[in-house]
């Protein structure tokens, strides 16, 4: 995680500032042509800020590209480029998933496979919903056990999940590995079951392909509209058996060419990988293998949606194929993940309310001494490209919320303005864009994170638990030069940390924060 450090305007910028006031903007998301500078982890430091219009803090925005001053989207902070944070949204679960799996082995984690963002995305939260497409823009806070340092949290959310009558009809392509290592007990096996159960519950007018790859892909369902063939799809789907090596990259390939075959006008067309991602033979660069399907993903907007298996996981290979594939990732360990996943999440991937999504942060220099986002390390953006629509952000669909965290430390005394934050989206369809804007002060930090409400809590205990897997090839992290357990300030040990949640999931009788507290248990007894 990157820490930057605020700087008080001087000089002309206050002079700008009293007199009328410079307000934040952003930075954006597009094509391959600029694809690189989703890649690029960007050090918000680095390049300038445009001026949004005047208008009272913490408005909106909703207008098209070179229109933002009919729209009264307004900070009344003028920003020094150190002073803003910009990121591509992700919706990925998948980090979190396999890091369940792999302590339930009774190993640690690779610190390399622990993405924090996907942690803490892996919770529900109950941020207000916007009656159309596009976003809610929430934004609180609370103080952490170190002076003046707070965790901010930016909350996203669409719209809630049609009824499964209201949507477009789906047209999906199931990209299956059959490659050896599939046969291990929970993976094809898994894979079969959910696809049945799914198809079950799609509907008539939805239609189904079927592909699969070892050493070499096959198509073995063409495109195939549901209503009187769901027996069709049943075969095809118990047809399926293990066999030799790993082509992923023909896979997706012969996937992608069989989607735009079978595309459907009107209907959301989806590529579904379901994988280990441990590709052994022809290319195994997820660059490499996007390029060859790059013209599907522009000219046909067929957006990709990665299923990991597996003990032993290709993380890296998986993650980087759904982020360059304008898609999304999650982890399926056991029946009920695959029921959650197919019967739950992917119907929520099916419809899409906004295309190349981003957001940008903007601290006030006044009352922010330095501030740290946690996670998304490959999903930062360049400040200056927040509103360069060319340049690629996140895809999200209804029933999404979308979280961020920020470690920031406060000036001593510091009071009013703290922070504003703008998520910028494309319509789906039309892609024009649009914004929305929240902003926090300085008063909503007055309570301790472990007295906020549920969901600041379940989202400071995941970035907690993220934060320590990541630290756990080391006996502690320094951090401003003191020791603590984890680099996060207010870091509780792992200890405290499975207490606390075990004691929140208690209060809530939530599950899924019942099943992190019990993840973090065993990493405690695992250190």
């Amino acid at each position: 995680m990157k820490r930057y450090r605020t700087r008080r305007p001087v000089g002309a910028l206050l002079a700008l500032t009293a007199a009328g006031g410079l307000l934040l903007t952003g930075c954006g998301g597009g094509d391959d042509a600029a694809q690189g500078a989703k890649d690029t982890a960007a050090d918000s430091r680095g390049g300038g800020y445009a001026p949004a219009p005047d208008g009272p803090r913490g408005g909106t925005s909703t207008g098209e590209a070179g229109e933002t001053g009919k729209n009264g989207d307004s900070r009344e902070v003028a920003p020094d480029p150190d002073h803003l944070s910009t990121f591509a949204l992700d919706v990925d679960t998948a980090s979190y998933g396999y890091a369940r799996r792999t302590l339930s082995e009774g190993r640690l984690p690779d610190p390399s496979t622990v993405r924090p963002e996907e942690f803490v995305n892996s919770f529900r939260q109950d941020y207000d919903r916007p009656d159309g497409d596009g976003f809610t823009v929430s934004v609180d806070g609370a103080r952490t056990d170190e002076e003046d340092w707070s965790l901010v949290r930016v909350g996203l959310a669409t719209r809630a999940a049609e009824q499964r009558g209201e949507r477009p009809p789906a047209a999906l392509t199931f990209v299956i590995d059959v490659s050896g290592s599939m046969g291990e007990p929970g993976r094809l096996d898994l894979a079969q079951d959910s696809l049945a159960t799914m198809t079950d519950q799609l509907r008539d007018d939805d239609s189904v392909a079927l592909v699969t790859f070892s050493d070499e892909a096959e198509t073995v369902l063409p495109m195939t509209r549901l209503g009187d063939h769901r027996g069709r799809v049943h075969d095809a789907i118990d047809s399926l058996e293990p066999t030799e090596s790993t082509n992923l990259g023909a896979g997706v390939e012969t996937g992608y060419d069989t989607a735009v075959e079978g595309r459907r006008e009107g209907a959301t067309n989806r590529v579904v990988l379901v994988s280990d991602a441990l590709a052994n033979t022809g290319d195994t660069d997820a660059d490499t293998i996007l390029e060859r399907i790059a013209d599907e993903r522009r000219e046909h907007g067929i957006t990709l949606f990665g299923v990991g298996v597996g003990s032993d996981y290709g993380d890296a290979l998986m993650e980087r194929l759904a982020d360059r594939g304008d898609g999304h990732t999650t982890y399926v360990s056991d029946a009920e993940d695959a029921r959650e996943v197919f019967c739950e999440q992917l119907p929520r991937h099916i419809e899409l309310t906004a295309r190349d999504a981003k957001a940008q942060v903007a601290f006030d220099p006044e009352t922010v001494a330095e501030f740290r986002l946690v996670g998304y390390d490959n999903r930062q953006v360049a400040d200056e490209d927040f509103r360069d629509d060319r340049v690629d952000g996140g895809e999200v669909g209804p029933g999404h919320t979308v979280t961020a965290l920020y470690a920031v430390r406060t000036r001593p005394g510091a009071e009013g303005h703290l922070a504003t934050a703008t998520v910028r989206w494309l319509d789906p369809g039309s892609r024009t864009p649009h914004e929305e804007s929240g902003a926090v002060e300085t008063d909503a930090l007055g309570d301790s994170v472990w007295e906020a409400d549920r969901g600041l809590r379940v989202t400071a205990t995941a970035a907690y638990f993220a934060d320590a897997l990541r630290s756990s090839s080391s006996s502690s992290s320094s951090y401003d030069g003191d020791t603590r357990h984890g680099s996060l300030p207010g870091a509780p040990g792992l200890g405290e940390l499975a207490e606390r949640a075990g004691s929140l999931a208690g209060r809530t009788e939530d599950e899924d924060v019942r099943r992190l507290a019990e993840a973090i248990g065993t990493a405690n007894r695992l250190t």
